[in-house]
């Protein structure tokens, strides 16, 4: 096959019928030609000559040139396609042939005085080739190839911003559960664990989802759908809703057993506006749209509030809450809800508490009144017995310290004595008496537990790290921690305790120092410190990164379990 004048206007109009059929840029499909041309000439002249091609984009006319390189002397690999300055003088004195020219910064190079330099480009066109069959098929490949790439491409830039959107389909079959999805330009995926319950889609059925993600992968633009994703259901009701899209009302969470029940947190910027009001719409036309899309789910709309306490009541309705026990240091927090309300907070196999706590992102606790007082009536027989135990105290006496709000030993002992003083009935001597017990105590477990700690066979270097007691030494000795080598190559939350998900499950982790009260934040200081006393870690290079993160503010890491 030779590219003769009759065939050269063909080369521009395939170009023009495959970038339409393919909807790419003509050029790009010429380009593909150009390379499939220059490697099939290669196999004619020989695989290491550099031989280009250009294709005039009016006429179609292909020239092939072949090109070599000016590089210094040591630096020659390929004696086909470089040359060195020596080798260069004789191609600038000799007459050239029509169609070459010396290249100099893409230049065409007119004064020859000072020779050849490294860098200068001899190009010489070459008689175009005849390609034989196994040629043109090795060329139709080249440009079908890159042709694809270029498909592939462009439908990556199409939908790459998509992601986080709603898109419509057409399903166009279905792969072990999986649903291929027609979106116009391309082909999208709907996993099997991405549809809503049972849902269930033959070939030609139109399809609404949620873009969940757009990659870029060796066999093309992976676009994967979902239907049970979260913002699949916000991205509904900002179509439904006005408000939310005008930026009025904003959905401030969302969180979804997907098919069954959903709750959304909204809040609205106008006064004038009641946010759950208008999410629900007209005889509640607007929210029914969004159901009949999600196959019946039930959403409660749920007032977003800036106090947490408010906001988790709101969260867990229809149940009534009594009371919602706050505590800071506290992993968990505690609802606490009428006897009769007990299964409406929880639902029915915890969907309403699990959602609850989805939506408001803290980990819930759900007691009943009757529950509370058992548990709270125990806690004060435990601490009345504690100090009648430890101080030697009768139980009047130890129930009125428990009354006043004393919970441990380290309270009585350490706190300001006018505090003491305060409680009725209670003079300076007896203040400095309960003291002073209360320290004897404490300085006794810790001996015992120093002792202990030794018996295991902890060293001098753990037992000296400041912020660790003697009962934490024990502690990690029982768990075969004994030096402080293997304290620095222990992990935060070894120590400190945390949540992992398995399954979809929280598990807790307990942590070796959590019973002392030991924060994530604390046990990583306490590493990171272990770790520069032995010298494994440079301080200076810790302030370098600190300075880095503190230049880049609004960038917010959220530890996740």
């Amino acid at each position: 096959m030779a590219i003769t004048a009759a065939n050269q206007l063909e080369l521009l109009q395939t170009a023009e019928a495959v970038a339409r059929e393919k909807m790419i840029e003509p050029e790009l499909v010429i380009e593909a030609m150009e390379d499939s041309l220059a490697r099939a000439a290669k196999s004619r002249y020989g695989a290491e000559m550099d031989i280009r091609v250009h294709i005039d984009r009016k006429t179609g006319n292909a020239t092939f040139t072949r090109v070599r390189t000016v590089v210094e002397e040591e630096a020659v690999e390929n004696y086909q396609a470089e040359l060195t300055a020596d080798q260069a003088r004789p191609y600038f004195e000799k007459p050239r042939s029509s169609g070459s020219h010396w290249l100099r910064d893409g230049a065409v190079i007119e004064d020859f005085a000072g020779g050849a330099q490294v860098g200068d480009v001899f190009e010489e066109q070459v008689p175009p080739v005849d390609l034989g069959r196994i040629a043109a098929q090795s060329a139709k490949q080249v440009i079908l190839q890159r042709v694809r790439e270029a498909e592939r491409d462009r439908q990556y830039e199409e939908f790459k911003d998509r992601a986080g959107t709603i898109i419509n389909g057409v399903v166009k079959r279905e792969e072990y559960g999986n649903i291929i999805v027609d979106i116009g330009r391309g082909e999208a995926i709907l996993r099997r664990n991405e549809k809503i319950g049972r849902e269930a889609y033959r070939p030609n059925d139109r399809i609404r989802a949620y873009v969940k993600d757009v990659r870029r992968e060796a066999r093309g633009p992976q676009i994967f759908l979902s239907r049970t994703d979260p913002q699949f259901m916000a991205e509904l009701f900002k179509m439904e809703v006005p408000e939310i899209y005008d930026g009025v009302i904003e959905i401030k969470a969302v969180a979804r057993d997907p098919g069954s029940r959903a709750k959304i947190a909204v809040i609205s910027y106008d006064g004038g506006i009641d946010p759950v009001g208008a999410c629900v719409g007209m005889r509640g036309s607007r929210v029914q749209a969004v159901v009949g899309e999600l196959q019946g789910e039930k959403i409660d709309i749920i007032p977003w509030s800036e106090d947490q306490a408010t906001f988790l009541v709101n969260a867990l309705q229809p149940a009534e809450v009594s009371k919602v026990v706050v505590d800071e240091d506290a992993p968990r927090i505690e609802v606490v809800v009428p006897d009769e309300q007990l299964s409406l907070a929880i639902g029915r196999r915890g969907q309403n508490v699990r959602l609850a706590s989805q939506l408001t992102g803290l980990d819930i606790d759900i007691l009943t009144e009757e529950e509370e007082s058992k548990r709270r009536q125990a806690e004060f027989n435990a601490r009345t017995q504690l100090f009648v135990e430890k101080l030697d105290l009768d139980e009047f006496f130890a129930q009125l310290l428990v009354t006043e709000g004393f919970t441990n030993l380290e309270e009585v002992a350490y706190v300001d004595l006018d505090e003491l003083l305060s409680i009725d009935g209670v003079d300076e001597a007896t203040a400095d008496e309960l003291q002073a017990r209360a320290r004897d105590v404490l300085e006794a477990a810790m001996r015992e537990a120093l002792e202990n700690a030794r018996a295991l066979g902890v060293e001098d270097s753990l037992v000296e790290f400041d912020g660790l007691t003697p009962q934490m030494v024990e502690a990690l000795a029982k768990d075969g921690i004994k030096t402080l080598e293997d304290f620095a190559t222990c992990a935060d939350w070894e120590l400190a305790g945390g949540w992992t998900t398995q399954n979809g499950q929280r598990i807790k982790d307990d942590g070796l120092l959590e019973p002392f009260g030991i924060t994530l934040e604390e046990a990583q200081d306490m590493v990171m410190t272990a770790r520069i006393t032995l010298g494994w870690v440079d301080p200076a290079e810790l302030e370098g990164e600190g300075d880095d993160e503190a230049g880049e503010p609004g960038e917010n890491e959220e530890a996740g379990a």
